[in-house]
């Protein structure tokens, strides 16, 4: 088995899609203009590994009042800081900021909808940001 994707339901998916495309960098692949705008992202390496879509059949989670360890997104960042500020002028707010013992910084934030997404700038990456 090879990992395909992870899935959302959102208060807005369009809205989301597009601030996911402009401020974390995603590709959409592959999105349904008619409800529930199910869309399918890649990250900069051209792997899809997210969906997010407006699915009135079950209730949308209380993102924003749910524990940021509940579920969160992670991105590999080499200067998490810097990409902290620019998030929060893009409406991102921030949760937590965390130094680690090997130097490296974890940053979680929440997106304008209220789900959680993670800045990790990791001392000992797992792959190189960005690729």
């Amino acid at each position: 088995m090879i990992f395909e994707h992870f899935a959302l339901n959102v208060p807005d998916a369009r809205a989301a899609a597009a601030w996911y495309v402009e401020h974390l960098g995603l590709k959409v692949l592959r999105a349904k203009a008619e409800a529930p705008h199910t869309h399918f992202f890649a990250d900069s390496t051209g792997r899809v590994f997210i969906e997010l879509y407006s699915n009135p059949a079950d209730p949308i989670p209380d993102y924003p009042n749910q524990h940021q360890l509940r579920v969160h997104f992670a991105f590999a960042v080499a200067e998490a800081k810097a990409e902290r500020t620019r998030l929060q002028r893009a409406g991102a707010t921030l949760v937590v900021e965390e130094q680690m013992p090997d130097g490296g910084l974890l940053i979680m934030m929440r997106d304008p909808w209220g789900v959680p997404v993670q800045l990790c700038q990791r001392a000992q990456p797992f792959q190189p940001p960005g690729r």
